[in-house]
């Protein structure tokens, strides 16, 4: 492995925290999580338009940059130093992968184009809380997670050529902005169960019901969507059955490639909440002397340092994994790089005293940036039990490697 960044990264790294700098600082935050959308737009088009993020990772003959996903990891560790709330995570990260992965020819090529341009951002609408077992981190995703029967859910069933959808799910990123819906539903009634992926467009004619939920970070809009008699059309096989799509298999890469692209984001908030800790206590007297300079807080922020340093090797080396086909690790370095913000946002919030506590600091941004990945994406210990449990390192049997 080459741990050299290319200039072309390096660019894209300096390019994109120059614009964030400038437009997204913690007031700029707090009023784009306020408005109808949950981001700025404007910020977002800047994004798009300027430096091609939703399409850093989509292949130029749709329209896209042509990088890796060693690329996208780097631009997602700026957007989480500054908690940029965006629609890049729900699109280029989960749903134009499924696109890609799972699409027609002419699926592809209908939407692949609009998303790298930023004209069409997608939401991947799982079930529940079972976003992190689909995506393959905490769990399999050979069963049935995404509802049938009694279970809830959503159900899919063939009606007048086409495919209807009915069911809910909350939990959604983004989904009462997006202009795409990517839904997993569960279709083929006891007989023949499986679970299979459908595009729902034109959301207003369609009648898809949206409502954004209020959510411990704010950064992170999540949505409920609840599908009654929707029209939907089936991702990748026109009106067939389906049964040649292997989309397990897929949502385990795409899964692994996110859980990479979530770990170099939550290493860059844990990189610049140390960075504005470190700052602080500088400043901060206590006992006519800087706090900094006490041993106690030296040892505390040198143990943060260290578990930031591994926390974004970690998350390299699962970006570069995907990219070269090696092992999943994506989970692992996720674990880390969750549990490294976390400890981080919970030692800003102490060491930055009576104003640390407050709502008002910045602090508790990135604490609830910690927690809600978390909930959505962990918890830590889960990806870690599961990481054992697929390389048998607890079963009695012959260690993977």
């Amino acid at each position: 492995m080459d741990a050299t960044f290319t200039a072309e990264q390096d660019e894209i790294r300096r390019t994109l925290r120059e614009l964030l700098l400038k437009r997204c600082g913690p007031e700029e935050v707090r009023s784009a999580v306020r408005t109808a959308d949950g981001y700025d737009p404007g910020l977002w088009e800047a994004l798009a338009q300027q430096l091609g993020l939703p399409g850093l990772a989509l292949p130029e003959a749709y329209g896209g940059v042509g990088c890796t996903t060693t690329e996208l990891a780097l631009a997602a560790e700026e957007m989480g130093r500054a908690l940029a709330p965006s629609p890049l995570l729900a699109t280029a990260v989960l749903g134009a992968p499924l696109v890609l992965g799972l699409g027609s020819a002419d699926q592809r090529a209908a939407l692949l184009p609009r998303i790298a341009s930023g004209e069409l951002t997608a939401a991947l609408v799982v079930p529940g809380a079972a976003l992190t077992t689909a995506l393959g981190l905490t769990g399999g995703n050979r069963g049935d997670w995404a509802g049938g029967g009694r279970a809830g859910g959503v159900q899919a069933r063939r009606a007048d050529g086409g495919w209807r959808l009915y069911g809910e799910a909350d939990q959604v990123l983004d989904g009462h902005s997006a202009d795409l819906l990517v839904v997993a539903a569960h279709t083929g009634g006891f007989a023949r169960p499986r679970t299979l992926f459908f595009l729902v467009r034109e959301l207003v004619r369609a009648g898809a019901t949206r409502v954004r939920q209020t959510s411990l970070d704010e950064t992170r809009s999540q949505s409920r969507i609840q599908l009654r008699d929707v029209e939907a059309e089936l991702l990748g096989y026109g009106d067939g059955d389906g049964d040649g799509a292997d989309v397990g298999g897929v949502l385990a890469r795409v899964g692994d490639s996110a859980a990479a692209v979530l770990a170099a984001e939550a290493v860059g908030g844990a990189d610049r909440v140390l960075e504005r800790t470190v700052e602080y206590v500088k400043q901060r007297e206590q006992f006519g002397r800087a706090i900094g300079s006490f041993q106690a807080v030296k040892h505390r922020l040198a143990d943060l340092y260290v578990q930031v340093q591994g926390a974004r090797s970690a998350a390299y080396y699962a970006a570069w994994a995907t990219v070269e086909g090696r092992e999943r690790v994506g989970g692992l370095a996720l674990a880390q790089a969750l549990e490294a913000l976390r400890v981080c946002a919970s030692e800003a919030v102490q060491l930055h005293g009576g104003i640390g506590f407050t709502w008002e600091h910045e602090a508790h941004l990135y604490f609830k940036r910690a927690a809600g990945d978390e909930l959505l994406f962990g918890p830590v210990h889960r990806l870690r039990a599961y990481a054992a449990q697929e390389a048998r390192l607890f079963g009695g049997g012959e260690v993977a490697v």
